[in-house]
């Protein structure tokens, strides 16, 4: 009964802690709320992502159309609804090729030291000196034009601010004395870095993949934009924006929804990683 009453101790720790924070409440429930609607939209969209109507192009919004139609007289708030899929996959597939790289490289360099080290932050250091949508355009460029290829650039041109990150973390780390004891009883280099070192260093990449998830958020709207990123007739908030901005002299209200949608998802990740970094720092506990 015991073990039993136990189990749901995290959940009730997560409750408590939206509860006593109101913006990472509002931050959660708002990108749960977008993953829903991601989820439901061909359900729940009134038009199909590609159907026109040529004879009501740029139409302001109405009845029929609740956020109006584009210069090709599709159904914004359709395309609203099936784009946010194609956002939020973009920026979930950049943060994870993100971590998939960045993670491993930075625990290598941190707990080894020396010479690994030093080339390693030399190479990391080299990245982190180009812009980083000029270096994501350039990547792209190198792998061919579209949505999964530019979110794999825009990982990689992220994956040394992870790097960093967790070597910084693992250079203090791999001093403890618990470290020690296991490399004193004959623990593989593999084996402390997945079982000691990782674990304590997971809590600042936890807030700083939610605060990468708005930065590719805002990559994916800059590709697409640009034309590089998802391509038409295909959907995504970045390319509405961009087919809008043509029409801005004509249509400035064409900005507005895809506008908000991004202002308002990167906002929420960034108050989501805040609210994540309060949480989990030790200083700021009572």
């Amino acid at each position: 009964m015991r073990q039993a009453a136990a189990r749901p101790t995290g959940i009730r720790r997560l409750l408590a802690w939206l509860r006593s924070d109101l913006r990472a409440a509002l931050s959660l429930a708002f990108l749960a709320s977008l993953v829903l609607l991601a989820l439901a939209a061909p359900l729940i969209a009134p038009y199909a992502v590609e159907a026109q109507d040529l004879d009501n192009t740029l139409a302001a919004p109405s009845a029929a159309h609740l956020l109006g139609t584009d210069d090709l007289g599709r159904d914004v708030f359709s395309r609203m609804l099936h784009g946010a899929a194609s956002t939020l996959y973009a920026s979930v597939l950049a943060v994870g090729i993100a971590v998939v790289l960045g993670v491993p490289v930075g625990l290598l360099a941190g707990y080894r030291g020396g010479w690994v080290d030093d080339g390693i932050s030399r190479f990391i250091d080299a990245l982190l000196s180009f812009p980083s949508i000029v270096l994501a355009i350039a990547v792209t460029g190198a792998l061919g034009i579209g949505l999964t290829n530019g979110m794999i650039s825009v990982g990689i041109v992220f994956s040394p601010q992870l790097a960093r990150l967790v070597r910084a973390r693992a250079l203090v780390v791999r001093q403890d004395l618990y470290v020690d004891a296991s490399r004193c009883f004959g623990a593989s280099t593999a084996r402390i870095l997945w079982r000691h070192v990782l674990p304590n260093t997971v809590q600042p990449v936890i807030v700083q993949v939610t605060l990468l998830l708005a930065a590719a958020l805002l990559a994916e709207a800059s590709l697409s934009f640009l034309g590089l990123g998802i391509q038409p007739p295909a959907p995504s908030w970045g390319s509405m924006l961009a087919r809008a901005y043509q029409n801005m002299e004509l249509a400035p209200e064409q900005m507005y929804a895809p506008g908000m949608a991004i202002l308002l998802t990167a906002l929420a990740f960034n108050t989501l990683g805040e609210s994540l970094r309060v949480a989990l720092d030790p200083t700021t506990k009572r």
